[in-house]
Parts: C-alpha cells; sequence; structure tokens
C-alpha cells in the first residue's frame, strides 16, 4: 500500500465535533486503500494559552520548562483523535513525537530535526493501524523533550512522510490552500495553485502562516510535494492543485513576478556597534535573527542591524536587559515583504514598491532584499496600508495591464 501523511492544524482539531470530522476524513482516506500517518497540532489556542500561563508565572520561563509545558497541547489532540477513529471503526494508535522516532538537536524551543527512525510507525502501518503523531515535538539525543517552534507540526509531516518515503504529504488547514496576502487583510488576495519550494519557504519567512520554512525545507531535500488545503476539501486527485495549493520544484512562472505579499508585525530591530558581543548574547539566549540584516558605517564605525521575530523572545526581559549597554532596541516596526523568483535581478521593484509606500504616507525604516525576497521595515500600525499597498500594485493592477 502506497503511504499518505495527513496534517492538521489546530483550527482543524478545536474541539470535539472538528476532531469528529478530522477522524471522518482519515477514515476515508483508508477506505481508498492507503497506510495513513497523521500529525497533529494542538487544539485551538491551547499552545498560545499555556504559552500565556507560563508567562503569569514567570517573566522569563526556562526553555526546558517550557518544552515539558508546551508539548503537553499536541499530546491531549492525538490521543482524542485516535479515540475518534476508532469510534468510526478503525484501528489507530497514537504516538508522541520521541515514541514516533522524531530526534532533533539539543535546543529548546526551536529545535531542528536531525533524524527520523520511524520503527514503531511502521510496525504499526503494518498491521493495518492508523498511526496518529503528536506534531511540533521530539527528543534530543539527550533524552530531553524538545519542540520544533512556531509551525513545527508541518516540519514533523514532511520529516515523517520523506523517513516512510509517503506518496503525498497534505498541510490541512481552515484555509484552502496560500493566498498571494492574508485574506484578512487584502480582501482581494487570491489562491496559488502552485508554488515553488523558494517562493514558498520565502513566503513562510516572511511571516505568511500558511506553511513551515522548515518543513518546505525537507520537502525541498526529498522532492516530496505539499499539497496545501482545507481540511472540509476532498482528497487529491489527478489535479491536486485545482483546490488547495501544491508546492513543487518548479513554479509556472517567469523569474521575476511577485506572486505574494507577506506581513510580520512582531518584529523588533536591534542596532549596535559590539557586534561580536551581540551575536554572542543571542545565541547564550537562543535567540535566532531573521535573514534581515546589514552592516552600514555610521562616524567611522561598524553597525550591525538585526531584526528579531518577538515570537523567537521568550525570555525577553532578561535578553534585553544583558544587551541594554550595547545595543539600541526599536519595538516600533513590523516587516512587510514582496516574495518571488528572480524579483530582484533589478532594482525596479524595490523602488516601484518604495515610491508606493512613500506616497501613500508610509516611512521606511529598512529595506534588505534576498533574490526571492523585497522586504521593508515600517511602522507597525501602519503594516495592513502597507500590505494592500504593495499588493494593488504587483499583483492587482499588474494582473488588469496584462492582455
Amino acid at each position: 500500500m502506497s503511504i499518505v501523511v495527513q496534517k492538521y492544524g489546530g483550527s482543524s482539531v478545536a474541539d470535539a465535533e472538528r476532531l469528529k470530522q478530522v477522524a471522518s476524513r482519515v477514515m476515508k482516506t483508508k477506505k481508498l486503500g492507503h497506510d495513513v500517518v497523521v500529525v497533529v497540532s494542538a487544539m485551538g489556542d491551547t499552545t498560545d494559552d499555556l504559552l500565556g500561563l507560563a508567562k503569569q508565572i514567570s517573566a522569563n520561563p526556562d526553555r526546558r520548562d517550557l518544552d515539558m509545558l508546551l508539548s503537553a497541547g499536541e499530546r491531549i489532540s492525538m490521543a482524542l483523535l485516535s479515540m475518534a477513529i476508532r469510534e468510526l471503526g478503525g484501528d489507530a494508535i497514537s504516538f508522541t513525537g520521541s515514541q514516533s522516532g522524531i530526534i532533533t538537536n539539543d535546543r529548546h524551543i526551536d529545535a531542528r530535526i536531525i533524524e527520523v527512525r520511524p520503527f514503531r510507525v511502521q510496525d504499526e502501518l503494518g498491521r493495518g493501524k492508523v498511526v496518529v503523531i503528536a506534531g511540533y515535538q521530539g527528543v534530543s539525543y539527550r533524552k530531553e523533550v524538545t519542540t520544533l517552534g512556531r509551525g513545527g507540526s508541518d516540519t514533523t509531516a514532511v520529516a515523517m512522510a520523506a523517513a516512510l518515503g509517503a506518496e503525498w504529504c497534505e498541510i490541512c488547514s481552515d484555509v484552502d490552500g496560500v493566498y498571494s496576502a492574508d485574506p484578512r487583510i487584502v480582501k482581494d488576495a487570491k489562491r496559488i495553485p502552485v508554488l515553488s519550494y523558494e517562493e514558498t519557504q520565502e513566503l513562510a519567512e516572511s511571516g505568511a502562516r500558511v506553511l513551515n520554512a522548515q518543513a518546505v525545507e525537507f520537502a525541498k531535500e526529498k522532492g516530496i510535494a505539499i499539497y496545501a488545503r482545507s481540511t472540509t476539501s476532498r482528497l487529491p486527485a489527478n489535479n491536486p492543485s485545482n483546490d488547495g495549493t501544491i508546492v513543487r520544484k518548479h513554479s509556472p512562472r517567469v523569474p521575476g513576478s511577485v506572486i505574494g505579499v507577506a506581513s510580520e508585525k512582531e518584529v523588533v530591530m536591534i542596532q549596535s556597534h559590539d557586534i561580536d558581543r551581540l551575536l554572542c548574547l543571542m545565541d547564550e539566549a537562543g535567540v535566532p535573527g531573521k535573514q534581515l540584516h546589514f552592516v552600514a558605517a555610521e562616524d567611522g564605525q561598524k553597525l550591525v542591524t538585526l531584526v528579531v521575530s518577538k515570537e523567537n523572545l521568550h525570555q525577553e526581559v532578561k535578553f534585553r536587559t544583558a544587551i541594554n549597554e550595547i545595543a539600541r532596541w526599536n519595538d516600533t516596526l513590523a516587516a512587510v515583504s514582496i516574495i518571488g523568483a528572480g524579483i530582484n535581478a533589478s532594482n525596479v521593484q524595490a523602488l516601484r514598491g518604495s515610491h508606493a509606500l512613500q506616497a501613500a504616507g508610509i516611512g521606511i525604516a529598512n529595506i534588505a532584499t534576498s533574490s526571492f525576497r523585497t522586504t521593508w521595515l515600517v511602522e507597525r500600525a501602519k503594516a495592513e496600508e502597507a500590505t494592500r499597498r504593495l499588493h494593488r500594485l504587483f499583483l492587482e493592477e499588474t494582473a488588469r495591464r496584462i492582455p
């Protein structure tokens, strides 16, 4: 039998009724003749609620303790879904990340998978069972419980699909694919039927929440197609991109095309002349920097500017105190990006975007580019307006000009 891996996000398993709906979809997949592995996130806002509870106890919670706490959410989901599948006549077994063979490095909160040993999963599939796995978590080589960072259940699913040689990997959520912008911000955002691995990874790194960047990295390395779709959608058919987004090696676009606009409101800009000390303190606090950074000259001295996601600042008070003497801290900005293969082969796109933002009265604090992305740092209060302006310029007006 072919193996299919399905991942269901928190909104898809938010309550008992939705868990039953997921169980029904899993059973339909099983009845089509597939061996099925299901990866689940925590129910609804469970992870945020647990993190909020930790912050009520401590302003600087220990990262190991956070992993012990936050990994509990997915365990609840996996056990309940296994029960729901059994109620429909299926035979299911639930595994934690460690039980399913997800081996990570020794970082807490944002661990990376270094190996998957799916022996128990393969044994249970061989017995005809549906295997339900708690996403977002694993075990380090030191036998410590670890979590994989925001969206880590995607990574669990794709890594498991690669280890099992799965036919496909579905990432199911409450939206029917990847859109050209957040539909809650841009009413004219359109679903993107096909994306390349690189485009998807840049969207994820820029704040889009549909797929996890590390998951896409795994898929790219192993050549696995990812289907991002709604939990209520039909199962993949001959042309799965008809009702979702398929992520694969090549995209059907001309290089230089903008395919999407993404934003991340909760970022912090840190500037310092003491580059070595700043980077060391970031590593000690386990704070990864974004790809947005540059070194510029100021009064004959080197000045490093780094942008950090606030969701990575679990010990923000402690970290800010540690760097206070060597760095400036700006917590008023958001990052807004346009994404597309080869969009910075010339400076035209960056100039057009900058002029559009300035014409709308949106100040630009910084600009950074890569081969797939141009990012502007703007006032946080104007992030949504900036997203709409850039989407209108690069996706709506451009589309109308094409005959």
